[in-house]
Protein backbone atom coordinates (compact mmCIF):
# COMPACT_ATOMS: atom_id res chain seq x y z
CA UNK A 1 0.00 0.00 0.00
CA UNK A 2 2.84 2.70 0.84
CA UNK A 3 4.55 2.11 -2.52
CA UNK A 4 1.35 2.31 -4.65
CA UNK A 5 0.87 5.80 -2.66
CA UNK A 6 4.36 7.24 -2.73
CA UNK A 7 4.26 6.08 -6.53
CA UNK A 8 0.85 8.33 -6.89
CA UNK A 9 2.15 11.20 -5.00
CA UNK A 10 4.96 11.18 -7.05
CA UNK A 11 3.20 11.48 -10.05
CA UNK A 12 0.56 13.95 -8.41
CA UNK A 13 3.57 16.11 -8.14
CA UNK A 14 4.61 16.07 -12.38
CA UNK A 15 1.04 16.40 -13.19
CA UNK A 16 0.57 19.64 -11.22
CA UNK A 17 3.76 20.80 -12.78
CA UNK A 18 2.36 20.48 -16.45
CA UNK A 19 0.90 23.02 -18.77
CA UNK A 20 -3.01 22.94 -18.26
CA UNK A 21 -3.08 21.89 -22.54
CA UNK A 22 -1.02 18.81 -21.58
CA UNK A 23 -3.25 18.24 -18.77
CA UNK A 24 -6.68 18.66 -21.11
CA UNK A 25 -5.07 16.67 -24.18
CA UNK A 26 -3.61 13.63 -21.95
CA UNK A 27 -7.23 13.37 -21.02
CA UNK A 28 -8.74 13.53 -24.29
CA UNK A 29 -6.68 10.57 -24.93
CA UNK A 30 -7.98 8.79 -21.97
CA UNK A 31 -11.43 9.64 -23.74
CA UNK A 32 -10.50 8.33 -26.80
CA UNK A 33 -8.58 5.02 -25.09
CA UNK A 34 -12.33 4.45 -23.42
CA UNK A 35 -14.23 4.35 -26.58
CA UNK A 36 -11.70 2.28 -28.66
CA UNK A 37 -11.92 -0.51 -25.33
CA UNK A 38 -15.98 -0.11 -25.10
CA UNK A 39 -16.19 -3.53 -26.63
CA UNK A 40 -14.00 -5.56 -24.17
CA UNK A 41 -15.27 -2.66 -21.61
CA UNK A 42 -19.37 -2.97 -21.91
CA UNK A 43 -18.97 -7.17 -21.52
CA UNK A 44 -17.49 -7.29 -18.63
CA UNK A 45 -19.73 -4.90 -17.09
CA UNK A 46 -22.60 -6.67 -18.23
CA UNK A 47 -21.00 -10.16 -16.99
CA UNK A 48 -20.46 -8.14 -13.54
CA UNK A 49 -23.20 -6.26 -12.50
CA UNK A 50 -26.39 -7.73 -14.79
CA UNK A 51 -26.84 -3.78 -16.41
CA UNK A 52 -28.35 -3.69 -19.89
CA UNK A 53 -25.92 -3.24 -22.80
CA UNK A 54 -27.60 -0.31 -24.14
CA UNK A 55 -27.53 1.43 -20.66
CA UNK A 56 -23.88 0.61 -20.06
CA UNK A 57 -22.29 1.84 -23.40
CA UNK A 58 -25.02 5.09 -22.55
CA UNK A 59 -23.07 5.22 -19.58
CA UNK A 60 -19.49 4.80 -21.33
CA UNK A 61 -20.51 7.86 -23.68
CA UNK A 62 -21.04 9.66 -20.71
CA UNK A 63 -17.77 9.09 -19.29
CA UNK A 64 -15.99 10.41 -22.36
CA UNK A 65 -17.86 13.26 -22.63
CA UNK A 66 -17.65 13.94 -19.58
CA UNK A 67 -13.82 13.65 -19.82
CA UNK A 68 -13.23 15.87 -22.79
CA UNK A 69 -15.60 18.34 -21.31
CA UNK A 70 -13.48 18.79 -18.30
CA UNK A 71 -10.22 18.98 -20.60
CA UNK A 72 -11.96 21.76 -22.27
CA UNK A 73 -12.76 23.56 -18.72
CA UNK A 74 -8.79 23.10 -18.05
CA UNK A 75 -7.33 24.31 -21.43
CA UNK A 76 -10.08 27.54 -20.40
CA UNK A 77 -7.90 28.04 -17.05
CA UNK A 78 -11.26 29.38 -15.64
CA UNK A 79 -11.27 26.54 -12.76
CA UNK A 80 -7.89 28.32 -11.13
CA UNK A 81 -10.40 31.55 -10.42
CA UNK A 82 -7.24 33.93 -10.11
CA UNK A 83 -7.97 37.15 -8.40
CA UNK A 84 -5.32 40.00 -8.43
CA UNK A 85 -5.38 43.10 -6.41
CA UNK A 86 -2.78 45.39 -7.09
CA UNK A 87 -1.28 47.70 -4.37
CA UNK A 88 -3.18 50.44 -2.84
CA UNK A 89 -1.56 52.84 -0.11
CA UNK A 90 -5.33 54.52 -0.20
CA UNK A 91 -7.07 51.39 1.06
CA UNK A 92 -9.97 52.99 2.64
CA UNK A 93 -9.74 49.94 5.64
CA UNK A 94 -7.67 52.73 6.80
CA UNK A 95 -4.30 50.38 5.76
CA UNK A 96 -2.31 50.43 2.20
CA UNK A 97 -3.31 47.19 0.54
CA UNK A 98 -0.16 45.24 -0.36
CA UNK A 99 0.07 42.90 -4.04
CA UNK A 100 -2.03 40.12 -3.20
CA UNK A 101 -2.24 37.22 -6.17
CA UNK A 102 -4.66 34.47 -5.11
CA UNK A 103 -5.28 31.28 -7.67
CA UNK A 104 -5.95 27.75 -6.31
CA UNK A 105 -3.99 24.81 -6.89
CA UNK A 106 -3.70 20.93 -6.79
CA UNK A 107 -5.12 19.76 -3.53
CA UNK A 108 -2.41 16.63 -4.04
CA UNK A 109 -3.11 12.74 -4.16
CA UNK A 110 -6.95 12.31 -3.92
CA UNK A 111 -8.61 8.81 -3.05
CA UNK A 112 -11.25 7.66 -5.05
CA UNK A 113 -13.87 5.15 -3.80
CA UNK A 114 -15.92 3.59 -6.75
CA UNK A 115 -19.49 3.27 -7.08
CA UNK A 116 -21.37 0.09 -7.94
CA UNK A 117 -24.34 1.38 -9.44
CA UNK A 118 -21.82 3.19 -12.57
CA UNK A 119 -18.97 1.25 -13.39
CA UNK A 120 -18.31 3.47 -16.00
CA UNK A 121 -19.10 7.26 -15.01
CA UNK A 122 -18.72 6.79 -10.96
CA UNK A 123 -15.85 4.53 -11.30
CA UNK A 124 -12.41 4.33 -11.99
CA UNK A 125 -12.31 6.83 -14.75
CA UNK A 126 -15.82 8.35 -13.72
CA UNK A 127 -16.53 11.86 -12.70
CA UNK A 128 -14.59 11.99 -9.54
CA UNK A 129 -11.55 11.13 -11.37
CA UNK A 130 -12.16 13.26 -13.51
CA UNK A 131 -12.17 15.78 -11.56
CA UNK A 132 -9.02 15.12 -9.61
CA UNK A 133 -7.03 15.08 -13.10
CA UNK A 134 -8.43 18.00 -14.17
CA UNK A 135 -7.83 20.14 -11.01
CA UNK A 136 -3.77 18.53 -11.12
CA UNK A 137 -4.25 15.85 -8.88
CA UNK A 138 -3.12 11.62 -9.52
CA UNK A 139 -5.79 9.73 -8.32
CA UNK A 140 -5.94 6.17 -6.04
CA UNK A 141 -8.90 4.23 -6.72
CA UNK A 142 -10.81 1.63 -4.31
CA UNK A 143 -12.21 -0.60 -7.09
CA UNK A 144 -15.73 -1.76 -6.29
CA UNK A 145 -16.07 -5.19 -5.12
CA UNK A 146 -19.09 -5.62 -7.19
CA UNK A 147 -16.97 -5.01 -10.87
CA UNK A 148 -13.34 -5.68 -9.61
CA UNK A 149 -12.22 -7.32 -13.67
CA UNK A 150 -13.83 -4.11 -15.22
CA UNK A 151 -11.61 -1.90 -12.88
CA UNK A 152 -8.37 -3.66 -13.43
CA UNK A 153 -9.74 -3.62 -16.89
CA UNK A 154 -10.52 0.43 -17.64
CA UNK A 155 -6.78 0.95 -15.10
CA UNK A 156 -5.54 -0.83 -18.06
CA UNK A 157 -7.19 1.11 -20.45
CA UNK A 158 -6.19 4.46 -18.55
CA UNK A 159 -2.54 3.27 -18.24
CA UNK A 160 -2.03 3.16 -21.70
CA UNK A 161 -3.77 5.94 -23.21
CA UNK A 162 -2.23 8.31 -20.15
CA UNK A 163 1.71 6.72 -21.68
CA UNK A 164 0.45 7.53 -25.28
CA UNK A 165 0.14 11.35 -23.96
CA UNK A 166 3.06 11.83 -22.46
CA UNK A 167 1.37 11.69 -18.68
CA UNK A 168 3.28 10.16 -15.38
CA UNK A 169 3.25 7.00 -14.88
CA UNK A 170 0.64 6.09 -11.82
CA UNK A 171 -1.42 8.93 -12.40
CA UNK A 172 -4.13 6.44 -11.94
CA UNK A 173 -3.79 3.21 -9.63
CA UNK A 174 -5.91 1.02 -8.53
CA UNK A 175 -6.71 -1.04 -5.33
CA UNK A 176 -9.04 -3.54 -4.11
CA UNK A 177 -10.44 -4.24 -0.73
CA UNK A 178 -12.34 -2.84 2.39
CA UNK A 179 -9.05 -3.10 4.60
CA UNK A 180 -6.98 -1.49 1.52
CA UNK A 181 -9.28 1.65 1.18
CA UNK A 182 -9.56 2.26 4.70
CA UNK A 183 -5.59 2.09 5.41
CA UNK A 184 -5.41 4.19 2.11
CA UNK A 185 -7.69 6.90 3.45
CA UNK A 186 -5.95 7.38 6.80
CA UNK A 187 -2.69 7.25 4.65
CA UNK A 188 -0.60 10.91 5.46
CA UNK A 189 0.09 11.41 1.15
CA UNK A 190 -4.03 10.90 0.57
CA UNK A 191 -5.08 14.84 0.74
CA UNK A 192 -8.48 14.40 -0.40
CA UNK A 193 -11.38 11.70 -0.76
CA UNK A 194 -14.34 11.23 -2.65
CA UNK A 195 -16.91 8.54 -1.96
CA UNK A 196 -20.14 7.42 -3.32
CA UNK A 197 -22.35 4.72 -1.42
CA UNK A 198 -24.65 4.14 1.18
CA UNK A 199 -25.02 6.93 4.40
CA UNK A 200 -23.76 3.78 6.71
CA UNK A 201 -20.21 3.40 4.57
CA UNK A 202 -20.15 6.88 3.42
CA UNK A 203 -20.13 7.91 7.38
CA UNK A 204 -17.62 5.28 8.60
CA UNK A 205 -15.24 6.78 6.50
CA UNK A 206 -15.88 10.51 7.05
CA UNK A 207 -15.40 9.87 10.64
CA UNK A 208 -11.82 8.32 9.47
CA UNK A 209 -11.01 11.12 7.16
CA UNK A 210 -12.03 14.13 9.83
CA UNK A 211 -9.86 11.63 12.77
CA UNK A 212 -6.76 11.94 10.82
CA UNK A 213 -3.68 13.46 12.74
CA UNK A 214 -3.90 15.46 9.71
CA UNK A 215 -7.98 15.72 8.82
CA UNK A 216 -8.74 15.76 4.85
CA UNK A 217 -11.92 17.00 2.97
CA UNK A 218 -13.98 13.90 2.21
CA UNK A 219 -17.05 14.27 -0.43
CA UNK A 220 -19.67 11.51 -0.09
CA UNK A 221 -22.52 11.26 -2.22
CA UNK A 222 -25.10 8.83 0.60
CA UNK A 223 -28.59 8.41 0.88
CA UNK A 224 -31.53 10.51 -0.46
CA UNK A 225 -35.36 9.29 -1.06
CA UNK A 226 -35.91 12.17 -3.53
CA UNK A 227 -39.34 13.13 -3.07
CA UNK A 228 -41.73 14.30 -5.41
CA UNK A 229 -44.58 16.32 -3.97
CA UNK A 230 -47.53 15.94 -6.73
CA UNK A 231 -49.63 19.81 -6.38
CA UNK A 232 -53.93 19.57 -6.43
CA UNK A 233 -54.41 20.69 -9.83
CA UNK A 234 -51.80 18.87 -11.54
CA UNK A 235 -53.09 15.43 -9.75
CA UNK A 236 -56.51 16.31 -11.60
CA UNK A 237 -55.83 17.17 -14.79
CA UNK A 238 -52.70 14.54 -15.72
CA UNK A 239 -53.02 11.52 -13.38
CA UNK A 240 -52.19 8.93 -15.74
CA UNK A 241 -49.48 10.52 -17.56
CA UNK A 242 -48.10 11.58 -13.92
CA UNK A 243 -48.71 7.94 -12.61
CA UNK A 244 -46.75 6.21 -15.90
CA UNK A 245 -43.58 8.79 -15.97
CA UNK A 246 -43.16 8.31 -12.21
CA UNK A 247 -43.25 4.79 -12.61
CA UNK A 248 -40.61 5.09 -15.60
CA UNK A 249 -39.00 7.15 -13.32
CA UNK A 250 -38.77 4.26 -9.98
CA UNK A 251 -37.94 0.81 -12.62
CA UNK A 252 -35.32 2.66 -14.66
CA UNK A 253 -31.99 1.21 -14.12
CA UNK A 254 -34.14 -1.15 -11.60
CA UNK A 255 -34.18 1.70 -9.12
CA UNK A 256 -30.39 1.35 -8.52
CA UNK A 257 -30.01 5.41 -8.74
CA UNK A 258 -29.46 8.06 -6.32
CA UNK A 259 -31.78 9.91 -7.90
CA UNK A 260 -34.38 7.92 -7.93
CA UNK A 261 -37.84 9.87 -6.87
CA UNK A 262 -38.65 6.92 -3.80
CA UNK A 263 -41.63 8.94 -2.59
CA UNK A 264 -44.15 10.35 -3.86
CA UNK A 265 -46.80 12.82 -2.14
CA UNK A 266 -50.12 13.09 -4.16
CA UNK A 267 -53.70 14.81 -2.66
CA UNK A 268 -55.69 12.25 -0.54
CA UNK A 269 -57.85 10.04 -3.48
CA UNK A 270 -55.99 11.54 -6.84
CA UNK A 271 -56.54 8.91 -9.39
CA UNK A 272 -53.02 8.80 -9.78
CA UNK A 273 -53.06 6.13 -7.08
CA UNK A 274 -55.40 4.27 -8.66
CA UNK A 275 -53.38 4.60 -12.13
CA UNK A 276 -50.36 3.31 -10.70
CA UNK A 277 -51.76 -0.20 -9.11
CA UNK A 278 -52.86 -0.84 -13.18
CA UNK A 279 -49.92 0.43 -15.49
CA UNK A 280 -47.70 -2.03 -16.94
CA UNK A 281 -44.33 -1.42 -16.64
CA UNK A 282 -40.92 -3.75 -17.33
CA UNK A 283 -40.99 -7.35 -15.87
CA UNK A 284 -38.09 -7.44 -13.30
CA UNK A 285 -34.36 -8.09 -13.28
CA UNK A 286 -31.52 -9.13 -11.13
CA UNK A 287 -30.19 -6.17 -9.12
CA UNK A 288 -26.28 -5.36 -9.39
CA UNK A 289 -25.21 -8.18 -7.34
CA UNK A 290 -26.31 -10.61 -4.04
CA UNK A 291 -25.20 -7.53 -1.61
CA UNK A 292 -27.57 -5.09 -3.20
CA UNK A 293 -30.41 -7.98 -3.36
CA UNK A 294 -29.75 -8.11 0.16
CA UNK A 295 -30.51 -4.79 0.94
CA UNK A 296 -32.64 -3.80 -1.12
CA UNK A 297 -35.59 -6.27 -0.01
CA UNK A 298 -33.95 -6.11 4.04
CA UNK A 299 -34.91 -2.42 4.12
CA UNK A 300 -38.33 -2.60 1.95
CA UNK A 301 -39.01 -5.37 4.46
CA UNK A 302 -38.50 -2.91 7.40
CA UNK A 303 -40.37 -0.08 6.06
CA UNK A 304 -43.38 -2.54 5.04
CA UNK A 305 -43.52 -3.21 8.76
CA UNK A 306 -44.84 0.23 9.90
CA UNK A 307 -47.98 0.41 11.00
CA UNK A 308 -50.42 1.75 8.63
CA UNK A 309 -48.07 0.88 5.65
CA UNK A 310 -49.57 -1.38 3.03
CA UNK A 311 -48.97 -2.14 -0.39
CA UNK A 312 -50.08 -0.56 -3.04
CA UNK A 313 -48.49 -2.64 -5.75
CA UNK A 314 -46.25 -5.63 -5.59
CA UNK A 315 -44.46 -8.15 -8.35
CA UNK A 316 -44.85 -11.85 -6.92
CA UNK A 317 -42.40 -13.06 -4.23
CA UNK A 318 -41.06 -15.98 -6.13
CA UNK A 319 -39.14 -13.09 -8.22
CA UNK A 320 -36.76 -11.90 -5.08
CA UNK A 321 -33.86 -12.65 -7.67
CA UNK A 322 -35.32 -10.11 -10.47
CA UNK A 323 -37.44 -8.33 -8.44
CA UNK A 324 -40.36 -6.16 -10.02
CA UNK A 325 -41.43 -3.07 -9.23
CA UNK A 326 -43.23 -2.76 -5.24
CA UNK A 327 -45.19 0.66 -4.37
CA UNK A 328 -46.18 1.23 -0.64
CA UNK A 329 -48.81 3.19 0.81
CA UNK A 330 -49.22 5.55 3.54
CA UNK A 331 -50.72 8.57 4.71
CA UNK A 332 -49.17 11.74 5.89
CA UNK A 333 -50.23 10.99 9.45
CA UNK A 334 -48.13 7.93 9.79
CA UNK A 335 -45.36 8.93 8.13
CA UNK A 336 -45.25 11.72 10.79
CA UNK A 337 -44.45 9.70 13.62
CA UNK A 338 -41.30 8.00 12.51
CA UNK A 339 -39.86 10.28 9.22
CA UNK A 340 -36.47 8.68 9.10
CA UNK A 341 -37.47 5.46 9.59
CA UNK A 342 -39.79 5.66 7.23
CA UNK A 343 -38.73 7.98 4.11
CA UNK A 344 -35.70 5.51 3.30
CA UNK A 345 -33.81 4.94 0.87
CA UNK A 346 -35.06 1.59 -0.61
CA UNK A 347 -32.01 1.30 -3.23
CA UNK A 348 -33.78 -0.64 -6.05
CA UNK A 349 -37.22 -0.75 -7.60
CA UNK A 350 -39.58 0.15 -5.36
CA UNK A 351 -40.73 3.64 -3.62
CA UNK A 352 -43.52 4.82 -1.07
CA UNK A 353 -46.76 6.70 -1.81
CA UNK A 354 -48.08 9.62 0.70
CA UNK A 355 -51.38 10.62 0.40
CA UNK A 356 -51.99 14.21 1.96
CA UNK A 357 -55.81 15.11 2.55
CA UNK A 358 -54.88 19.21 3.09
CA UNK A 359 -51.50 20.96 1.24
CA UNK A 360 -50.88 22.10 5.05
CA UNK A 361 -49.73 18.82 5.48
CA UNK A 362 -47.73 17.90 2.62
CA UNK A 363 -45.81 21.14 3.96
CA UNK A 364 -45.62 19.85 7.34
CA UNK A 365 -43.86 16.93 6.07
CA UNK A 366 -42.13 18.64 3.60
CA UNK A 367 -40.14 20.73 7.06
CA UNK A 368 -39.41 17.31 8.49
CA UNK A 369 -37.91 16.00 5.54
CA UNK A 370 -33.09 15.38 5.97
CA UNK A 371 -31.18 16.29 3.31
CA UNK A 372 -31.62 15.64 -0.16
CA UNK A 373 -30.52 15.24 -3.37
CA UNK A 374 -33.18 16.39 -5.25
CA UNK A 375 -37.07 17.34 -4.58
CA UNK A 376 -39.28 18.02 -7.23
CA UNK A 377 -42.54 19.80 -7.66
CA UNK A 378 -45.36 18.08 -10.26
CA UNK A 379 -48.36 21.69 -10.66
CA UNK A 380 -49.32 23.37 -12.90
CA UNK A 381 -48.24 27.10 -12.80
CA UNK A 382 -51.02 28.82 -12.35
CA UNK A 383 -53.79 26.72 -10.72
CA UNK A 384 -50.49 25.73 -7.88
CA UNK A 385 -49.02 28.48 -7.73
CA UNK A 386 -49.54 29.69 -4.05
CA UNK A 387 -48.70 25.52 -2.67
CA UNK A 388 -45.75 26.28 -4.80
CA UNK A 389 -44.42 28.86 -3.37
CA UNK A 390 -44.82 27.28 0.03
CA UNK A 391 -42.99 24.64 -0.64
CA UNK A 392 -40.13 26.00 -2.77
CA UNK A 393 -37.84 27.88 0.20
CA UNK A 394 -38.41 24.88 2.45
CA UNK A 395 -37.48 22.41 -0.27
CA UNK A 396 -34.52 24.72 -1.01
CA UNK A 397 -33.35 24.59 2.27
CA UNK A 398 -33.21 20.60 1.96
CA UNK A 399 -32.20 19.90 -1.12
CA UNK A 400 -30.02 20.67 -3.71
CA UNK A 401 -31.83 20.49 -6.85
CA UNK A 402 -35.27 21.56 -7.56
CA UNK A 403 -36.98 20.22 -10.54
CA UNK A 404 -40.26 21.41 -11.72
CA UNK A 405 -42.54 18.47 -13.39
CA UNK A 406 -39.48 16.57 -14.20
CA UNK A 407 -38.38 13.67 -12.66
CA UNK A 408 -34.42 13.91 -11.51
CA UNK A 409 -33.12 10.22 -12.61
CA UNK A 410 -31.28 12.15 -15.42
CA UNK A 411 -28.09 14.21 -14.23
CA UNK A 412 -26.69 16.01 -17.34
CA UNK A 413 -22.84 17.09 -17.32
CA UNK A 414 -22.82 20.40 -17.62
CA UNK A 415 -21.61 23.91 -16.04
CA UNK A 416 -24.25 24.68 -14.15
CA UNK A 417 -24.91 21.26 -12.79
CA UNK A 418 -25.46 20.55 -9.01
CA UNK A 419 -25.36 16.85 -7.54
CA UNK A 420 -25.06 17.30 -3.74
CA UNK A 421 -27.00 18.34 -1.44
CA UNK A 422 -27.38 18.54 2.73
CA UNK A 423 -26.72 15.57 5.15
CA UNK A 424 -27.21 12.78 4.76
CA UNK A 425 -27.42 13.45 0.92
CA UNK A 426 -24.07 14.20 1.47
CA UNK A 427 -21.35 15.21 3.51
CA UNK A 428 -20.35 18.35 1.84
CA UNK A 429 -23.52 19.79 0.86
CA UNK A 430 -21.45 23.21 -0.43
CA UNK A 431 -20.21 20.91 -2.81
CA UNK A 432 -21.58 19.59 -6.45
CA UNK A 433 -19.89 15.74 -7.54
CA UNK A 434 -21.37 16.53 -11.29
CA UNK A 435 -20.88 19.44 -13.64
CA UNK A 436 -17.11 21.23 -14.10
CA UNK A 437 -17.84 22.87 -10.62
CA UNK A 438 -16.75 19.65 -9.07
CA UNK A 439 -13.31 20.52 -9.93
CA UNK A 440 -12.96 23.00 -7.24
CA UNK A 441 -13.06 20.03 -4.50
CA UNK A 442 -9.73 19.47 -5.25
CA UNK A 443 -8.09 22.94 -5.37
CA UNK A 444 -7.01 25.15 -2.78
CA UNK A 445 -6.54 28.54 -2.15
CA UNK A 446 -3.36 30.39 -2.09
CA UNK A 447 -2.13 34.08 -1.92
CA UNK A 448 1.29 35.35 -3.22
CA UNK A 449 1.64 38.82 -1.39
CA UNK A 450 3.87 41.40 -2.56
CA UNK A 451 6.51 38.95 -4.52
CA UNK A 452 8.47 39.95 -7.63
CA UNK A 453 7.23 39.10 -11.09
CA UNK A 454 10.04 36.59 -11.48
CA UNK A 455 8.55 34.39 -8.84
CA UNK A 456 5.10 34.31 -9.84
CA UNK A 457 3.03 31.64 -11.68
CA UNK A 458 2.21 32.52 -15.12
CA UNK A 459 -1.52 33.14 -14.34
CA UNK A 460 -0.66 35.46 -11.99
CA UNK A 461 1.69 37.99 -13.81
CA UNK A 462 0.43 40.58 -15.40
CA UNK A 463 1.32 40.05 -18.29
CA UNK A 464 -0.96 36.51 -18.32
CA UNK A 465 1.17 34.45 -20.81
CA UNK A 466 -1.08 31.88 -20.30
CA UNK A 467 -4.60 33.89 -20.68
CA UNK A 468 -6.71 32.92 -18.11
CA UNK A 469 -9.13 34.80 -16.64
CA UNK A 470 -8.19 37.06 -14.67
CA UNK A 471 -9.85 39.39 -11.78
CA UNK A 472 -8.26 42.43 -10.93
CA UNK A 473 -8.83 44.98 -8.32
CA UNK A 474 -12.41 42.91 -7.95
Amino acid sequence: MDEEIEQVTRASAVWAAMSLSERAEAMRGVAAGLESAADQLVPLAMAETHLREARLRGELKRTTFQLRFFADTVEEGDLLEVRIDRPDRQWPMGAPRPDLRRMLVPIGPVLVFSAGNFPFAFSVAGGDTAAAWASGNAVLVKAHPGHPRLSDATAEVVARALAAAGAPQNLLRVIHGKDAGVAALKHPSIKAASFTGSIEGGRALFDIAAARPEPIPFYGELGSVNPAFVLPAASKTRPQEIAASFLAAVTGSQGQLCTKPGVLLVPAGSAIIEELGRIDVAEGAPLLNLRTSEVFLGTLGRVSEHPGITVLRAGPESRAEAPEVTLLRADVEEVMTDVEGILTEMFGPAALVVEYGDPAEAVRLARKLPGQLTATLIGEVEDDQELSQELLPILCDRAGRLLWNEWPTGVSVTHAQQHGGPYPATTASTTTAVGTAAISRFLRPVVYQNFPAVLLPGPLLDANPLRVTQHVDG
